[in-house]
């Protein structure tokens, strides 16, 4: 078992999830948005894969869908309830990373801190216990 499949059952045990830090999302290069949206969608599809092979001993996956559109690439993880969307929304020649949680847009657009964040989010979807702040 991978370090992020023993994360996932310690959620399932009862273990609260980290909190998945954000950042303000910012205007980047479109070649720079458009590679850090596909380093972390790649990310993704591998921790899916790892959390789901915990995830179905218990009856649950975890989804993950792309999504193309005029100006944007995205995608979205989803467990139960929620969701996760991260996308690059392209603007000319710039581009910029916007993380939107269970359909909440925020104010100031926000992303994740670093790509290690993904991991944190990822929990953060499999642990629905109310009580649980799980981005910040």
């Amino acid at each position: 078992m991978t370090p992020f499949m023993l994360s996932v059952q310690a959620i399932l045990d009862g273990e609260p999830a980290p909190q998945a830090a954000t950042s303000e999302a910012h205007p980047t290069s479109l070649p720079l948005a458009t590679d850090a949206q596909m380093m972390v969608r790649s990310l993704a599809e591998q921790l899916v894969s790892e959390a789901n092979a915990i995830l179905r001993e218990h009856g649950d996956v975890i989804s993950l869908q792309d999504e193309v559109g005029p100006d944007e690439l995205a995608f979205i993880i989803g467990f139960r309830e929620h969701a996760a969307r991260v996308q690059t929304v392209m603007a000319g020649r710039t581009a910029e990373v916007r993380l939107i949680v269970d359909g909440r847009i925020e104010d100031t657009p926000r992303q994740l801190s670093g790509e290690h964040e993904l991991q944190a989010l990822v929990l953060s979807l499999i642990d629905t216990a109310p009580t649980h702040s799980t981005i910040r």
